[in-house]
This record gives C-alpha cells, structure tokens and sequence, in this order.
C-alpha cells in the first residue's frame, strides 16, 4: 500500500516563511527579507501590508523564468545562512532562486540518520553517495559531513563554482566531494562501464533541462531511463534512493511506484509525499514538490 506524506520543513533559527498570498511568498534569509513570486499561492496574504513593504528585495519577473531583484537597501552579494553544522551561501540569482531550498531540510535529517546508523554498525565502512542536478550541493554537503564520500553531478558549471562556496564555508575538506561537470545520462552510462557502485543516489531532476552540451532532458521520457541506469550503479545493499520532483505534471505515487520497481530486489521502507514550508506565525502549509524515497530499514 502506497504511504503519502507531508514532509514540512525542519526548524531553521536563519529561514523563515513569514507569510504568502497573491502570487507570492515573504521570506527572512538571514537578516534579510525577501519577497518572490509563486504563481500557485492563489489565497489572500495574511499578514499585513506594512509586513511586507519591509522586504529588503523584491524579485521582478521581466520575461520567461528570468527577472531582477528591486532592492530597497544595499545587500551583499552573498551571505551565509546555517542548517545544523552546514552552511549555504545565498545569491540572488536572475531566476528567483537564492541556491537554498529550506523544504528540503527533511531529507537532509532523513539522509544523515540513516547515515550516522550505518556508521554505528559499520564503523570502518565510508559510504559513497552520488548526487545527480546536485546545484548547490547542500544535500552533497550534509553528506560529506556525516562522513561519507560524495560524487556531485551537474551539467552547471555556475552552480558547481556555489556549490564549492558552500563547501569551503562548511569547513569540509576539499576531497571529501568529487565535483562533475557532466550530462547525468552520460555520466552514469560511464560509471556502469567503469564498474562504481554507491551506496545511495540522491535525484532532483528538472521537468526539461539541457546537458553541458546541449543533451535534452525531458523528465517524462528521459526520468525511467535514468532510473535504469542507477539500477546498475547501486550496491547489493544501498542505503537509500531519493528523488525530488519540481513543476512536473505526476503524483507521488507515480514516482513511489518507479521507485518500487527500481528497488524492488531490495529490503526497505519506500514511502512519498509533499515537501510544504510552513509560515512561521501560522498553520498554512506552501506545497513546494513532491518526492519519493527508499531507506534501508
């Protein structure tokens, strides 16, 4: 029987949901208030105005998925924002995206525990951990930090150079991650051939996306051959499988029931759902994405 969850966000002391409504969500990176668009946010704000005239930065779509940020006093470049004993480096990127997706905070904790467990029963063991469309690698992070080798794979060399910054500042060592600026299909084609195994994948695929030369992802053709090809890279035993999903027209259960039949020669707990953020001063719950996982019991 499938299990549909709601995932909501682990407790930050540097993000906060303060409020939605209209189109848009009011957000505190920091020290710093932003205010971005979210088309799906269709009910009323519930804070008041004043509330959010307080943003420091406003993001203005122009045209597509692009924009610029109106901002109502000097910002930094980037600045630091902590989870746990892991740092992210915040840019306001043309695109909306500050490099942090704090709903993901969920996996972050679920992946460390099943990792610090194996640690327990396997203390001389170091797990290798493939991170594939890993962006900034906070995920990457967290792993490397709970010990375990991490490959990161991403077809952004942009994103790789923020993903270093986010290394460097969480104070992990420069080999403790294996940086990959590669087509995902393309890579784990080779790792097949080349024999490596892992231990657990971590997947965010896009709904449509280009590799680094122009190779085309389409998430509904391209997503089951991905997930062929990861059948031939994990190990007898893996750890764990996860795959986000952003902005594709598929349910949970569509994804829980791929990730079944991936792992279906193997012992573990598979259960999906929505990753929500909840506002700060209230209830209300923003679904940001859908995902599906495996972790060994």
């Amino acid at each position: 029987m499938n299990q549909s969850i709601i995932e909501k966000q682990i407790a930050w002391t540097d993000y906060e949901l303060i409020d939605t409504g209209n189109g848009e969500r009011l957000e505190k990176f920091g020290d710093n208030i932003l205010v971005r668009p979210y088309p799906e946010i269709t009910w009323p704000k519930s804070r008041p105005q004043d509330a959010w005239d307080r943003a420091d930065a406003v993001f203005i779509k122009t045209s597509g998925d692009k924009g610029c940020w109106k901002t109502k006093k000097e910002l930094p470049e980037s600045w630091k924002i902590h989870w746990q004993d892991i740092v992210a480096t915040v840019h306001l990127s043309p695109f909306k995206h500050t490099g942090v997706f704090p709903e993901q905070s969920v996996h972050w904790a679920w992946m460390k525990n099943l990792l610090i467990e194996l640690k327990k029963q396997k203390p001389d063991y170091q797990p290798h951990i493939l991170n594939l469309f890993a962006y900034t690698g906070m995920a990457s992070m967290v792993c490397a930090k709970t010990g375990a080798k991490v490959t990161h794979v991403d077809s952004s060399r942009s994103t790789i150079g923020w993903a270093k910054q986010n290394q460097s500042a969480s104070s992990l060592d420069e080999k403790s991650i294996r940086w990959i600026l590669d087509d995902v299909m393309k890579f784990v084609t080779r790792e097949i051939k080349r024999g490596v195994k892992y231990d657990g994948i971590i997947m965010d695929p896009p709904a449509y996306g280009h590799g680094k030369n122009g190779e085309v992802w389409n998430f509904k053709s391209s997503f089951p051959e991905l997930l062929d090809l990861c059948e031939q890279i994990l190990v007898d035993d893996p750890l764990f499988v996860l795959v986000n999903a952003y902005a594709v027209s598929i349910s949970p259960q569509t994804i829980e029931s791929m990730l079944r039949d991936l792992m279906k020669k193997h012992d573990g707990k598979i259960e999906s759902g929505e990753l929500v953020l909840q506002e700060s001063q209230s209830k209300r719950l923003l679904s940001t994405g859908i995902f599906a996982r495996f972790g060994k019991k």
